[in-house]
């Protein structure tokens, strides 16, 4: 089967031809400089190659090259070193991991030590996590703990994004594509003054689409599952009364309909995790899961507002989310116990499992207090609070029968936060932050039938997070730092065995993991050189996390369960480089190592359900799978990513390009034990743009192609039932057109 793997010389091979692609040294005097990027990681505005963290950007235009074939968030993944996403949920649950720390948990209810925050709020559910992407003007990487300004849950780090905010000045995008199997993508903002100096707007919205195109032989029926359709929308105020008070408000919402993962049987041999004959992109072969129905609707709104008090600024950021989602699957993959017309069967699959679940009225609700000294002083500050609280409800009918089974989850949070930097000489800053948290879960689940009630559950904790960094400018152009970060995952607790075993007395049907910490050393330099023309960032770690935790998922008991491991040590580096290299050739490329161990003696695990898999680890006396020493679940060893643009001036005002982009993924285990079956190696996906543009990007029209090479690439398996497998998005062809003011 088709896979896109890369070697070490393949990766020599393209730095090879982007060296080739450069010109003569006398061109390098014609070209212009890098812009600065301004990050936020500190929630101020800040110059990256300044802030003593390790944080990488993509601009709106490289976002909206990664999904011009309609792909949602997880198309992120890889393209910023030590980041990576996936899911076995579809598009409405991604499950994000930096550095390898993640949380490999399919339930909707799981907690992660990545955060996602969007316009300044913090999406903690996973299904708040997959809102959809558009009028992005930046999306920011910030590696390592950030618990001290952003709060716990952040211990592997933030994924932030900033959309378009309004302006006093009119201004319009629009942009559209279509593609292979009628995808189609359009999203388009808008905004400008209402009342001079006083009152501005932005109202942007978003479609995609794509038919359905995979074909379900058991029942018969031609473009079974597949596609999707996702209508999202924005809308902002910006209100400043005074040169000293603005206030942004922003009301957004989404509906999505479309498919959930889709899982297939037996599409690995025994001893191998190469796709094999039982795999085929187009088709399945279902006797459940109703083909795979997926759907989500939320709405939320925010108010924030500064204050400029003269030597601080008061802000105040509220923000309401309501959100409701429903999937349903095949879980097994297939219809193995039945012969279809032509011998068509994806193989020994014991038992059926259909599995529906979904959020019913999940409701998130932050308010966020801070006050920061302005200006760039030898001294800065600022102080904070926040608090956070959640309630849902989660509702699963079991994998074979009933039962149906309706558990509900509440959490309160609130800390109190500050941070101080200190230029101790005009060259040697000194950053120190710390927090302090409460964090509070309580879990009740109702089954029916017979009614069966499990016990109410609660969990409180509280932990100090805390960070220490020194940024050294050694020259204009070339900072050293270092930091050591604190940082904590609150206490979890995982219910979603009361829907699979909780009339068997096998298991516990809820369990409860405490709260993780971990302590980060990371060092590193950030320089810019060839008269601005190139940037060099480049950073090491090292992190141990103690009472780290895992979640047991599938195995021969089908579990989905919580414990903490003693221990999980990981160490790396990360290198991020981009040039403009000539007036007509840009590259930016980023690489990344990560060395992750889980260290705990005795923590065991049970191997796959279906007996079919080559498990590479000892066997207690159990038969259970010792996993002390091996890598943490869904954690790429390697990540590679590059993206490069040449250009060629046509007639006036006027330029036609090509560029591409290219996305590596090292090697990844899928569970915590290791199996021959259950990983993968040399994942790569590529994309392609060929177009013209004129007056600065005013108007532009591309051809496209998304996963070029159509390469079938394992994203992740099931392993309770069978060797079941889940691949990436198939190739994408399609033309892109963008009109936008300047």
């Amino acid at each position: 089967m088709k896979k896109a793997h890369l070697s070490m010389r393949a990766l020599l091979g393209i730095g090879a031809s982007a060296a080739a692609l450069t010109a003569a040294p006398s061109a390098f005097a014609q070209t212009q400089g890098l812009d600065v990027i301004i990050v936020t990681s500190q929630k101020r505005e800040e110059n990256q190659q300044e802030v003593p963290i390790s944080v990488e950007t993509l601009n709106a235009e490289r976002v909206s090259s990664i999904l011009a074939a309609g792909d949602d968030i997880r198309a992120l993944a890889a393209r910023v070193p030590s980041l990576y996403a996936e899911s076995s949920n579809g598009r409405i649950a991604p499950r994000f991991y930096i550095r390898g720390l993640g949380n490999v948990d399919f339930d909707v209810a799981a907690s992660q030590p990545v955060s996602i925050v969007m316009d300044d709020v913090v999406l903690e559910n996973v299904v708040l996590k997959s809102s959809p992407l558009f009028d992005i003007q930046q999306v920011e990487v910030s590696r390592g703990p950030q618990g001290t300004l952003f709060g716990r849950n952040t211990p592997a780090g933030v994924v932030k994004f900033t959309t378009r905010k309004p302006t006093d000045e009119y201004e319009a995008i629009g942009q559209v594509s279509y593609g292979t199997y009628n995808t189609i993508t359009g999203q388009a903002g808008v905004g400008g003054p209402l009342i001079e100096d006083k009152l501005s707007f932005r109202v942007s919205g978003l479609y995609q689409r794509r038919d359905d195109w995979i074909d379900n032989t058991f029942t018969g029926t031609d473009d079974a599952i597949g596609g999707y359709e996702e209508l999202a929308g924005r809308v902002q105020l910006l209100y400043t009364p005074s040169d000293a008070v603005s206030v942004l408000l922003n009301v957004h919402g989404r509906d999505f309909e479309g498919t959930s993962a889709v899982f297939r049987a037996n599409v690995f041999d025994a001893g191998s995790n190469d796709l094999n004959g039982n795999f085929d992109r187009d088709t399945v072969i279902y006797d459940g899961g109703g083909n795979n129905p997926q759907e989500a609707d939320g709405w939320g709104g925010s108010a924030k507002i500064d204050w400029d008090l003269g030597i601080a600024t008061l802000t105040s950021i509220t923000a309401f989310e309501d959100a409701s989602s429903l999937s349903r699957g095949d879980i097994d993959g297939g219809a193995g116990a039945v012969f279809l017309p032509g011998g068509s069967t994806p193989g020994f699959i014991p038992f059926p499992a259909d599995t529906t679940d979904g959020i019913d009225d999940l409701d998130q609700f932050t308010q966020e207090i801070r006050l920061a000294s302005n200006g760039d002083n030898v001294f800065d500050w600022q102080v904070g609070f926040f608090y956070f609280d959640t309630d849902f409800q989660v509702s699963t009918v079991g994998p074979a029968f009933p039962p149906f089974t309706t558990v509900s989850h509440e959490n309160d949070s609130w800390a109190v936060f500050g941070q101080a930097s200190y230029d101790l000489t005009d060259d040697l800053n000194i950053t120190a932050g710390v927090r302090y948290t409460e964090d509070d879960r309580s879990f009740e689940a109702l089954v029916l039938p017979p009614l069966v009630t499990v016990n109410p559950t609660s969990v409180e904790d509280d932990d100090f997070s805390w960070d220490v960094s020194a940024l050294y400018r050694v020259t204009d152009d070339f900072n050293l730092y270092g930091r050591v970060a604190r940082g904590f995952r609150g206490p979890t607790i995982q219910g979603r065995d009361v829907a699979f075993s909780a009339f068997s007395g096998a298991v516990d049907p809820q369990t409860v993991a405490k709260s993780e910490t971990i302590l980060s050393y990371e060092g590193g330099f950030k320089s810019q050189f060839l008269d601005n023309r190139a940037r060099l960032n480049a950073t090491a770690y090292y992190y141990t996390v103690d009472d780290q935790q895992f979640s047991i998922i599938g195995g021969a008991g089908n579990l989905n369960q919580v414990v903490n491991a003693d221990e999980g040590v990981g160490w790396g580096f990360e290198v991020d480089a981009e040039a403009v290299l000539t007036d007509n050739f840009f590259i930016a490329t980023g690489f990344s190592y990560n060395n992750t161990e889980i260290k705990d003696d005795t923590l065991a695990t049970a191997p796959c359900g279906s007996g079919l898999c080559t498990v590479l680890d000892p066997l207690n006396g159990f038969g259970q799978a010792l996993i002390d020493g091996n890598p943490f679940p869904n954690a790429p060893e390697i990540t590679f990513n590059v993206f490069a643009e040449y250009t060629y001036p046509f007639r006036d005002n006027g330029e036609i390009f090509v560029n591409t982009d290219w996305a590596i993924q090292g090697k990844t285990n899928f569970f915590l034990y290791e199996a021959a079956e259950f990983r993968s190696s040399g994942n790569a996906e590529g994309g392609l743009r060929i177009g013209y543009r004129a007056n600065s990007g005013a108007y532009e029209a591309a051809f496209f192609a998304r996963n070029i090479l159509d390469a079938e690439n394992v994203k992740g398996a099931i392993d309770f039932n069978n060797l079941t497998g889940f691949v990436n998005e198939p190739r994408i062809v399609g033309f892109q057109l963008t009109v936008q003011t300047n």
